[in-house]
């Protein structure tokens, strides 16, 4: 089984890296933003869900498959970045600035959830941190591998939960400020188009090295 020496510092690298934004990230605060913490809630189940999956995958010597095809794993991480570009022209010309407060039709939950786990599933970065991460902390001369690999994962999946639930918390009161000052909705569409493309021209080119 998972020792104490053994969690604690995995543990630390999953905080650091839920702590780094990205297209989760991102998608949860817009959806907090534009429809209320329920809804970024709702979304962050579909995220937790597409943590699983890549998860059972890694653990039980799927992904690895997967990362072993180029073809299966452009194709994964060419539509991602495709979905990303498609998010930063709606957040600069589209006027669906994700921080942008405005009136809309509410998503229903199954939306909501469908498009969290789309968006977590569509980043071939995670399956990636799952692949080159969690075999540096299995040790299998403990016996048990895959409940160390499950353990691990598990953690990863509660320390996101934990800190984009408390992300998604903080998000909801940022629209207040927004509301009442148009300038800031304008710089911040174009901060976050560029950030969006950004992710998606290094999510193309990263997966060539």
């Amino acid at each position: 089984m998972v020792t104490f020496s053994q969690l604690i510092p995995f543990a630390a690298i999953a905080l650091g890296m839920v702590l780094t934004p990205g297209p989760n990230m991102i998608y949860l605060i817009s959806r907090s933003l534009c429809q209320g913490r329920r809804a970024g809630y709702v979304s962050l189940l579909g995220v937790a869900l597409g943590f699983m999956f890549y998860m059972l995958c890694a653990a039980m010597g799927i992904t690895a498959l997967i990362m072993a095809v180029p073809l299966a794993y452009d194709a994964l991480r060419i539509a991602g970045a495709l979905y990303l570009l498609y998010m930063a022209w709606q957040a600069v010309f589209g006027g669906k600035s994700p921080f942008e407060v405005r009136d809309l039709p509410p998503d229903s939950p199954k939306k909501l959830f469908t498009m969290g786990l789309l968006t977590n599933l569509l980043n071939p970065k995670t399956a990636v941190i799952y692949l080159s991460l969690l075999p540096q902390f299995i040790h299998p001369e403990q016996g048990h591998v895959l409940a160390q690999s499950l353990t691990l994962g598990f953690t990863q999946i509660i320390t996101s939960l934990l800190v984009n639930g408390i992300i998604i918390f903080a998000a909801g009161s940022i629209a207040i400020f927004l509301a009442q000052r148009p300038t800031w909705q304008k710089i911040q569409r174009w901060v976050m188009g560029t950030v969006l493309a950004g992710l998606a021209v290094r999510m193309v080119f990263d997966g060539k090295k």
